[in-house]
């Protein structure tokens, strides 16, 4: 690569997305602009190693709302890299899978979520591929985790998780304007949620 190309900077946001909620898409997108990133992958887990039998919708449906959810939003775009994959999903594969040359990789996530790094599966050979962008969502930002590259972005606060959208759904509460409209309408065609 000549001194004048660079290189090219691809965020990466994973979760199950179920369902994908306006808290998501901040911290995407806050991601993508503060950090410079020429696009954002937002990528639903198939099977989610450490959430096995709490995820509630299928994970194409899952995707089917993202996809609704990013429609229009330039540089952001749903990412089939794990649903297209058999197994168990790790985040290491999935970085392996969009490494290239001349490429570098970003992992956004949560304070929350950086705080149990050291359980993920094959976390030692993670640590050199990936630069971590934590989003803190706490007043006091958590420290950055021994030995990675940190990068940190900053959103609103907002308290709201897939959990409590999944209890109105069931409860016939409104959700509108906490999760996009069009992924709204997805999930209420397939029914999602709506049982306890």
């Amino acid at each position: 690569m000549s001194g004048s190309e660079r290189s090219e900077k691809i965020g990466i946001l994973g979760g199950t997305f179920d369902p994908v909620h306006v808290g998501h898409l901040m911290d995407a997108c806050a991601a993508r602009h503060q950090l410079g990133l020429d696009r954002m992958l937002v990528v639903p887990a198939r099977d989610p190693w450490q959430k096995q039998g709490r995820v509630n919708a299928p994970a194409e449906q899952r995707f089917e709302m993202l996809v609704a959810a990013l429609d229009g939003v330039p540089g952001i775009e749903a990412s089939r890299v794990e649903l297209d994959r058999e197994g168990p999903t790790y985040t290491i594969d999935t970085v392996e899978a969009l490494a290239a040359p001349g490429r570098e990789l970003v992992l956004v996530m949560g304070s929350d979520v950086a705080g149990t790094l050291d359980s993920w599966h094959r976390v030692d050979e993670l640590r050199p591929l990936v630069t971590l962008a934590i989003v803190d969502r706490d007043d006091a930002p958590a420290p950055d985790p021994e030995g990675w590259r940190v990068v940190r972005v900053s959103v609103p606060r907002m308290q709201l998780s897939s959990t409590d959208l999944r209890r109105r759904v069931a409860a016939g509460e409104p959700i509108e304007f906490l999760v996009p409209t069009p992924a709204v309408r997805v999930l209420r065609a397939y029914g999602l949620y709506a049982d306890p």
